[in-house]
């Protein structure tokens, strides 16, 4: 009786594999399916947008403009704060009253 009871178990074991394999190549197929779609949607949204583009070149543009501004006030001499300072000069006593009666001003 033990011959019937692993024949048994062995084609009942055979039918669930194909079964699982059978599932496993449906899933396989949907996966791919679903890939192709995400792919296709990838490349159309890919295409450029005549909107965008136009935004796109607008900001170029303005950087551009900001990069040469910052070049040419780079080489001025008004940007340079240390070199337009004066030297501290020690303060008077005089100075001192007049920033203590008004303390706005200063």
């Amino acid at each position: 009786m033990a011959a019937p009871s692993v024949s048994f178990r062995i084609s009942r074991s055979a039918e669930d594999l194909a079964e699982t394999v059978h599932a496993l190549s449906q899933r396989l197929v949907q996966l791919e399916q679903r890939l192709a779609a995400m792919e296709l949607q990838a490349v159309s949204s890919a295409q450029d947008d005549p909107a965008e583009l136009e935004s796109l070149n607008n900001v170029e543009r303005l950087l551009q403009d900001c990069r040469q501004l910052l070049a040419t006030d780079s080489g001025s001499p008004q940007t340079d704060l240390g070199a337009s300072r004066q030297p501290l000069q020690p303060r008077s006593d005089q100075d001192q009253k007049l920033d203590d009666m008004f303390p706005d001003a200063a």
